[in-house]
């Protein structure tokens, strides 16, 4: 993509969204394609905004969450207050999904327990 600007229709074939997206995230003020009429173009800046609200939402970072961060670009310090705010951030996310991992192993690990008794019992009624 060297181009120095996207439409809209070459933005959802980049990354794999739908115009629907594109254009509520432009709502949320989160990307600010350049309108020419009913036209948006898609800059270098929106793409990598993107790239990082997609990864944002990956890791379970919150709509409103990644706009603050993204705000935080341009504080003049070299991205110091942007790298600290995303590092405390990415911490809390990073313990709630180790949380919901261990959450959902354990519930694995009772379902399969669960479903050996049953298969248990199902064979011996079939041996009545």
């Amino acid at each position: 993509m060297t181009t120095a600007t996207l439409t809209i229709r070459e933005m959802c074939d980049a990354f794999d969204v739908t115009p629907r997206t594109l254009r509520f995230y432009e709502a949320k003020e989160l990307l600010f394609p350049i309108r020419e009429g009913q036209k948006r173009l898609f800059t270098k800046r929106d793409r990598a905004r993107l790239k990082l609200i997609l990864r944002g939402k990956r890791f379970g970072f919150s709509l409103e969450e990644i706009r603050q961060l993204l705000d935080l670009y341009d504080m003049g310090d070299q991205q110091a207050t942007q790298l600290a705010r995303t590092f405390e951030l990415a911490k809390t996310h990073l313990a709630e999904m180790k949380a919901q991992r261990d959450e959902l192993s354990e519930a694995i690990t009772e379902l399969e327990e669960q479903m050996d008794w049953g298969a248990k019992r199902l064979s011996d009624l079939q041996t009545v």
